[in-house]
């Protein structure tokens, strides 16, 4: 369930709300091994819900990647670390209730 906070600052037309195209890897992923299930193939239901939820879609540069490498060792899994990355890069704010981005740096809000 999301959290009041983040509901309130989804729902401001103020901010602007990025995708970062790690977290459209990860759903990718998950699909394809019957984790995450879907009512429609990843390709046409991310795209769909950036459009209607006006969600800019953000591309991975190198910078990113390497900078996922370099973050500290206290959390191995490779999406949380390249969204940290992505975050702490990009100067932006993960809404996640998932604490060990903070950990690795990232500004977090839930």
């Amino acid at each position: 369930m999301i959290s009041v906070t983040a509901s309130k600052l989804i729902d401001n037309t103020a901010n602007e709300l990025y995708l970062s195209q790690a977290s459209v890897l990860e759903i990718v992923m998950k699909h394809s091994t019957g984790k995450l299930p879907l009512p429609d193939a990843p390709s046409k239901w991310v795209s769909s819900k950036l459009r209607y939820h006006q969600v800019v879609d953000f591309p991975l540069k190198q910078e990113v990647m390497f900078h996922s490498g370099e973050l500290p060792r206290i959390h191995a899994d490779p999406f949380d670390r390249l969204l940290a990355a992505h975050a702490i890069i990009e100067g932006f704010t993960l809404l996640s209730p998932d604490k060990p981005f903070s950990n690795l740096g990232a500004s977090r809000i839930w």
